[in-house]
């Protein structure tokens, strides 16, 4: 039986999330999980999401829908942001600790979007994160890229197709 994978869309609804130049995080989210879900459904999997529209669920509401359904692998899809524009730039994966499965992910989401021209920062734990404590499967959060870095858009927007590819990739080389 194939790997059923919980897709979230980060942020959603009132929740913007980072913005840059009339840019919401929430639609970059939603747009990359869509495509994502469509590239891992091509290959085999199971595909479920905590969003497709523009609405908002709490974080811990969406570890709850990941739950809920059984998925075997839940990815947060986000967009980073720094103080200045332009400061910083690269994907980072969080996760809530560098053990098992979920890290070996991660660095793989992580080495595949580099292949596409991102800096890879690193896998960074993050145990306070709702997506990733409340989880009862692997869980990884994507920051793809800066929102508000002028060559991580160009990278998101010129390789759109590439990026939902390239984690496609990695969750393959991780199962």
């Amino acid at each position: 039986m194939a790997a059923k994978i919980m897709i979230d869309a980060g942020h959603g609804g009132y929740d913007n999330g980072a913005s840059y130049e009339g840019r919401l995080e929430k639609n970059d989210n939603l747009n990359l999980a869509l495509a994502l879900g469509d590239e891992l459904e091509r290959r085999g999997y199971d595909v479920e999401y905590t969003r497709t529209t523009d609405v908002y669920d709490s974080p811990a509401r969406k570890a709850q829908i990941g739950n809920e359904r059984g998925a075997d692998y839940f990815i947060s899809l986000h967009r980073n942001s720094s103080p200045e524009p332009n400061g910083y730039n690269g994907v980072q994966t969080l996760v809530y600790d560098k053990s098992g499965i979920k890290y070996e992910l991660a660095q793989n989401i992580n080495n595949e979007l580099e292949k596409l021209g991102f800096r890879n920062i690193n896998v960074e734990e993050r145990p306070g994160l709702a997506v990733l404590r409340r989880t009862q499967m692997p869980a990884v959060l994507v920051e793809t890229g800066f929102i508000n870095n002028d060559y991580d858009n160009y990278l998101y927007d010129y390789n759109f197709e590439a990026i939902a590819s390239a984690i496609a990739d990695a969750v393959g080389e991780t199962i």
